[in-house]
């Protein structure tokens, strides 16, 4: 069974930085291309930044410059840290597989900037 356990959400003020990590279980971690996705109350789940098996990474526009994905394989998790911190990037950040996300998006977690 898929799990996908997300931490390192929190409050912080803007312009501070958090760092989000997600393990992995129940997968063949290092076979896919992981991401994070993030959502806010009444809009759909947003894809923000995927990385391929070979590392190789992307970032949608409202977080490039700021937010940098990386992965262990070993570890079967991928990590997200995030400087620069604006209340735009008030959300729930989850990870998953793409470009086709497992069923199971585990519990998320929050992530808050006061504006």
């Amino acid at each position: 069974q898929v799990q996908l356990v997300v931490s390192g959400g929190g409050l912080v003020q803007a312009g501070e930085s958090l760092r989000l990590s997600c393990a992995a279980s129940g997968i063949n971690f290092r076979a896919y291309t992981s991401a994070w996705y993030r959502q806010t109350p009444g809009r759909e789940r947003a894809l923000i930044s995927p990385i391929d098996n070979g590392g190789h990474t992307d970032y949608a526009d409202s977080v490039k410059g700021r937010f940098t994905i990386s992965r262990d394989n070993l570890r079967g998790s991928v990590y997200l840290q995030m400087n620069g911190l604006k209340s735009e990037d008030t959300a729930i950040y989850y990870c998953n597989r793409h470009p086709v996300p497992f069923t199971n998006w585990g519990q998320g977690t929050q992530v808050t900037v006061p504006s």
